[in-house]
């Protein structure tokens, strides 16, 4: 089974976020990014959309399918 993979963590110590900002931001809890970060809780692709936006990075550049099969 594939593994989602983020780069979350990464990305918001580079723009000196905290979990809470970035919650804040996105309209999530701070314990929500928290679980994304650790890989816990993969978030909805509105979710995803919206972190990306507060990044201004696309979508995979956060997350990645690890372990998984190219169906495309």
């Amino acid at each position: 089974m594939s593994e989602l993979t983020n780069r979350v963590r990464e990305l918001r110590a580079r723009d000196r976020l905290s979990q809470g900002d970035l919650a804040a931001q996105i309209g999530a809890s701070r314990q929500t990014i928290a679980l994304i970060e650790r890989g816990d809780y993969s978030p909805s692709i509105v979710l995803a959309l919206k972190i990306a936006a507060v990044f201004e990075v696309s979508v995979e550049e956060i997350f990645a399918l690890k372990g998984g099969t190219d169906n495309g």
